[in-house]
């Protein structure tokens, strides 16, 4: 059999070539590798540890309940499901007959009152003038009194020395006890009057409380009036409305909400081993599942001061047997950047990814670990 004829001597300087440039290649993957290993590395030292990140996060919007005031018949229901209201919109009417004439009586009462009280201020009137009558006429028979005491003085010792007669001193004495009886008498009529004039006066103020109830009831009517038209608090849209003309409302019945998709925020749930660094005012970036590709930007808000299940209806026990521990998530509430066209696409509920940046608060941790070590 014959032998394999060996490869010309020329082909072995190119493979020697070509094994030098794979050598250079590798080697430069290698270094171009750990240069960006190197970069990446320093960059999240530098940046990268401070981004916190969660997939437990919602579109939220504080929706407002509308509920009825009163009870009543559904006159019309002015909005649907989904419509949009601006603040001040009629939402919901109900039937206002009952309390336009429960209004129409209280006015009529305050017309009534007022007119009672007109009474009373003439009846006052009255025994005011009654009091000016009774005291002019006891300064009339206190004046007569005083001018009898004056002609008993006078003739008492004309009488004693025998100028005049006795009877003319007896006629005197007479006319002086009758004018001290009519003192007597005008003095209790003056407080007769003077106690009539009280008893107008404590009417009239009666008759003044009166119309203040009656005042008072009327506004309370004209409320109600007011309330069986039930209109948007804020703007926004209709949701979830279970109201229908010519159902029976009782008063604190819900009917519909308005969700405000213009306040609408964030709030992403965190874990606490997230938070330790978290504050208001450090930027966020969101992405929501319904506009894949597309960043928001955002601020933290606020962070909720305690732990999801420490408001929850019913707060875990831990202390009552075995013990296993669960990484705890705190609600973060953030501002979301979005202008009216998302904003029709955001509605509260969608899911979001949501990145916060939180190297703003490096020293502010130092300053922990310092603090803790003084104490």
């Amino acid at each position: 059999m014959a032998a394999t004829p060996a490869p010309p001597a020329a082909d072995a300087p190119e493979a020697g070539a070509r094994r030098r440039w794979l050598g250079r290649a590798a080697l430069a993957v290698l270094v171009l590798g750990g240069a960006y290993g190197a970069y990446a590395y320093a960059g999240y030292l530098a940046h990268g540890q401070f981004v916190q990140s969660t997939d437990d996060a919602t579109i939220k919007a504080d929706g407002v309940t509308i509920s009825s005031k009163l009870s009543g018949y559904v006159r019309s229901v002015a909005v649907a499901d989904n419509a949009r209201v601006a603040a001040g919109d009629l939402l919901v009417e109900v039937d206002p007959t009952d309390y336009r004439i429960r209004l129409a009586q209280t006015r009529a009462q305050v017309a009534v009152a007022r007119a009672s009280d007109g009474a009373n201020r003439a009846g006052l009137a009255q025994a005011d003038a009654g009091v000016a009558e009774a005291a002019a006429a006891l300064a009339s028979a206190e004046r007569d009194l005083a001018y009898a005491n004056g002609e008993v003085a006078r003739y008492r010792p004309l009488v004693a020395a025998g100028s005049e007669p006795k009877q003319m001193l007896d006629q005197l004495v007479a006319t002086r006890d009758k004018a001290a009886a009519t003192v007597r008498a005008q003095t209790a009529a003056l407080t007769a009057a003077k106690a009539r004039t009280a008893a107008a006066l404590a009417q009239s103020g009666l008759s003044g409380a009166q119309i203040l109830s009656a005042e008072a009831q009327a506004d309370a009517a004209r409320a109600d009036l007011a309330t069986t038209r039930l209109t948007a608090p804020v703007a926004g849209t209709v949701a979830s409305s279970s109201v229908r003309i010519g159902q029976f409302v009782q008063p604190g019945q819900r009917l519909l909400t308005v969700v405000p998709v213009s306040a609408i925020y964030v709030e992403a749930n965190f874990k606490e081993t997230q938070i330790g660094l978290m504050r208001p005012g450090q930027p966020a970036t969101i992405v929501a599942d319904a506009l894949p590709g597309v960043e928001f930007h955002g601020r933290v808000e606020s962070i909720t001061p305690g732990t999801g299940a420490t408001f929850s209806l019913i707060p875990p026990q831990n202390a009552t047997g075995n013990f296993t521990k669960i990484v705890q998530r705190v609600p973060v509430r953030i501002r979301i950047a979005a202008g009216p066209q998302a904003r029709a696409v955001l509605v509260p509920g969608l899911s979001l990814r949501v990145e916060v940046d939180t190297s703003s608060a490096n020293g502010t941790l130092r300053q922990i670990r310092a603090e803790a070590a003084r104490r």
